[in-house]
């Protein structure tokens, strides 16, 4: 690949003793907090895996989490900016039995990974800050590193099937016919290659989601807790069931699902408080999944299902947040000044 020719410019109005912008002190908070918890669930992992190449790979997380947190502590100090509280070892329970399989693991780490990808890509376009960005930068590298060892074990260890593969094109196309976004008549187009993609990526995330919920609904404390992540079982169940019926109607294959790599173990690893905030973060995963499906969707009854499961995922979240705040859990992001409180002061 070709380099970029440099461009010289003035860097002294972009110093790294700025104050933070909107979005170097939202994306740093959410960086911080999201590994935070991520330390916490690979802590538990590491006292329970027997595989020695899923060891290493969730030692090299590890230490991801650690360095990332590491780095952003400095920034925030500098600004005497106040530490996220985050998850700590107050959210664990070393004593805990192994609630997952080794094989888990690897699909947990593929999908925390790309949920931290989604962070980072949205902030290097709006950081400022040249220090800040390049963290960013090295987040987003040593993640890719990361996920490329991720899907290396999975392929070398049976562990996934490869997304489907379609036809090689004779030729270039064009739709030529308003019926190329039908989605219900019947004679439907085949679906085409970003339609399969996403359909493929929203059922991987789909059925890492569902085991995790299963295992959490198995070892929650708080009744109130355990009926939410109950409840999630069953949209996800539905979710990835309609999904796959799209892909299986054309003869294309789909993730397998996860529900046996979770034990009978009914004591929990983890405070409820980390695993209602985990799964209000995966939520936000959800919701960005399916907007990026619909962007590039074409027919009209797959956009129908990204709708509905937009809607719904969208109500689970307003659950979760609701006994987030309820119980006192639910950590706040840096906020603009209320101008009118302080007026009234």
């Amino acid at each position: 690949m070709k380099h970029l020719k440099p461009i010289q410019f003035d860097t002294s109005k972009v110093k790294p003793t700025e104050k933070f912008t909107s979005v170097e002190m939202g994306k740093l908070w959410a960086t911080y907090v999201g590994n935070s918890l991520s330390n916490v669930i690979i802590k538990h992992f590491l006292q329970h895996v027997e595989d020695e190449d899923i060891k290493t790979l969730l030692e090299n997380a590890l230490n991801l989490t650690e360095d990332f947190m590491g780095k952003i502590k400095e920034f925030l100090e500098k600004e005497n900016f106040p530490l996220p509280m985050g998850y700590t070892e107050k959210d664990f329970h070393s004593e805990a039995p192994r609630l997952f399989e080794d094989e888990f693991y690897v699909h947990y780490l593929k999908y925390a990974a790309k949920a931290g990808l989604s962070i980072y890509a949205i902030a290097l376009p709006l950081v400022m800050r040249l220090d800040i960005r390049d963290f960013f930068i090295q987040c987003g590298m040593v993640t890719t590193e990361l996920l490329g060892q991720i899907n290396g074990l999975l392929m070398a260890k049976g562990f996934i099937i490869k997304p489907p593969v379609l036809p090689t094109p004779e030729k270039i196309d064009f739709a030529e016919r308003k019926s190329y976004l039908d989605g219900f008549s019947h004679n439907l187009r085949p679906l085409h290659a970003l339609e399969v993609s996403h359909l493929y990526d929203n059922v991987e995330n789909n059925v890492t989601s569902k085991a995790l919920l299963i295992g959490f609904s198995q070892v929650a404390r708080t009744q109130q807790v355990r009926d939410f992540f109950i409840k999630g079982i069953n949209l996800t169940d539905k979710t990835v069931e309609q999904f796959k019926t799209k892909l299986h109607k054309e003869n294309l294959p789909s993730p397998a699902l996860l529900d046996h790599l979770v034990t009978d173990s009914t004591t929990p690893p983890f405070s409820d408080k980390l695993m209602l905030s985990h799964k209000a973060d995966m939520i936000a995963m959800k919701v960005r999944s399916l907007g990026n499906s619909m962007a590039v969707n074409g027919r009209k009854d797959i956009g129908l299902l990204y709708g509905k499961a937009l809607m719904n995922v969208a109500l689970y979240a307003e659950d979760a947040a609701e006994i987030l705040i309820e119980h006192g859990w639910l950590e706040q992001p840096p906020h603009a000044a209320d101008r009118n409180k302080l007026a009234s002061e």
